[in-house]
């Protein structure tokens, strides 16, 4: 079989958005012999599975759809998905996202014409179910592409864009693994959100041949109960879970030496800048903040002492954001009262309530 598509599904039910991204995979292009859609329902409570098990009886030859018992987040969705997949390609999809219609034909197409292993392209970020190309992202861009060199996977460690807008040869994901040997594999880790930022630098340094294509041929639907949007306690230890894993798979995998300035900032980004400026503002009420920034500003200098002298962090970086976090290497309680007095007067000058 040419190809695999994992979808992760949990209480996607509502608005038709399940159906939506459904419809644009059952609508692909390529001979329905050529592919299969594996959706497993990460134990949802609404009636997703019963969208899932209609969309299997009435498309049985390229549809399978799996229930999961216990909700193990997207990465454990993924993992029954992938143990299971046949295809010679393997692709993802968010389950409240969706594609054009040739969107498979077009990578893999591109891929045998030109020998790559993964092959990605744009995608577009919209309000309304609908193929309207509305702001577009470029995922990633041509000076990563081609047969790989270290120079190239610096930039692609840098710039690995979504890993759903993407498919990848299966050997990069899943080695010599033969399908429906285990119930489950290991690839993501499970029960954390951001589970693609702890594995997918793997599957760049695995890649020979990286491919890309400049159109907008994934859609990505913006909402606010989307993972990206939300801000809990929860989501913030989980994406420094995920910063974490990106370190230890780097150097179990042999290649943090090689990438070391890469996945510094990487780990910096992720596990730091992002956690710290999610957690401070007011109106996320993260629960005993101060400690919770103090711990985390305390582990980032422990990790990588010297993070600050990054040349990425240097160029990249919001100068108002490197002031902050130099007080804060300096001291904690400096940085937090500054940080509260800072935006207090700007609340008060915008005529608005923290």
């Amino acid at each position: 079989m040419k190809l695999s598509v994992i979808v992760p599904v949990y209480n996607m039910a509502g608005d038709g958005k399940l159906e939506y991204c459904l419809d644009s995979l059952i609508n692909q292009s390529l001979d329905p012999s050529e592919y299969e859609i594996i959706a497993v329902d990460d134990c949802s409570t609404d009636n997703s599975y019963d969208i899932l098990k209609r969309y299997a009886a009435e498309f049985p030859d390229r549809f399978i759809a799996i229930h999961s018992d216990k909700n193990l987040h997207q990465g454990g969705a993924k993992n029954i998905g992938l143990a299971i997949a046949k295809g010679d390609w393997l692709g993802f999809i968010d389950a409240d996202d969706w594609v054009v219609p040739d969107y498979y034909e077009k990578l893999i197409s591109r891929a045998e014409e030109t020998g790559a292993d993964m092959v990605g392209c744009d995608y577009c970020l919209t309000y309304e179910h609908s193929f309207k190309v509305g702001e577009i992202v470029h995922n990633n861009n041509f000076e990563q592409t081609g047969v790989m060199t270290a120079d190239k996977y610096r930039k692609l460690l840098i710039e690995t864009g979504s890993l759903v807008v993407k498919v990848y040869r299966r050997h990069l994901i899943v080695g010599e693994y033969t399908p429906g040997t285990r119930d489950k594999l290991d690839v993501f880790p499970e029960n954390i959100f951001y589970e693609d930022n702890a594995v997918s630098n793997t599957w760049m340094i695995r890649s020979k041949h990286f491919e890309y294509i400049e159109e907008p041929l994934y859609f990505y639907y913006q909402h606010n109960s989307s993972t990206v949007h939300s801000i809990s306690r929860k989501n913030l230890e989980d994406r420094m879970t995920a910063g974490r894993m990106i370190v230890s798979e780097a150097k179990k995998s042999g290649y943090l030496s090689d990438y070391l300035p890469e996945i510094e900032f990487q780990y910096t980004v992720l596990f730091y800048v992002n956690t710290l400026f999610s957690a401070m503002p007011r109106r996320y009420r993260v629960k005993n903040c101060y400690n919770f920034t103090k711990a985390l500003g305390k582990e980032m200098k422990a990790t990588f002492p010297d993070f600050q002298k990054n040349p990425y962090y240097q160029e990249k970086i919001h100068p108002e954001e490197k002031k902050l976090i130099g007080f804060q290497m300096k001291s904690h309680l400096l940085f937090y009262v500054y940080y509260r007095l800072l935006w207090l007067y700007r609340d008060l000058r915008s005529g608005k309530k923290s």
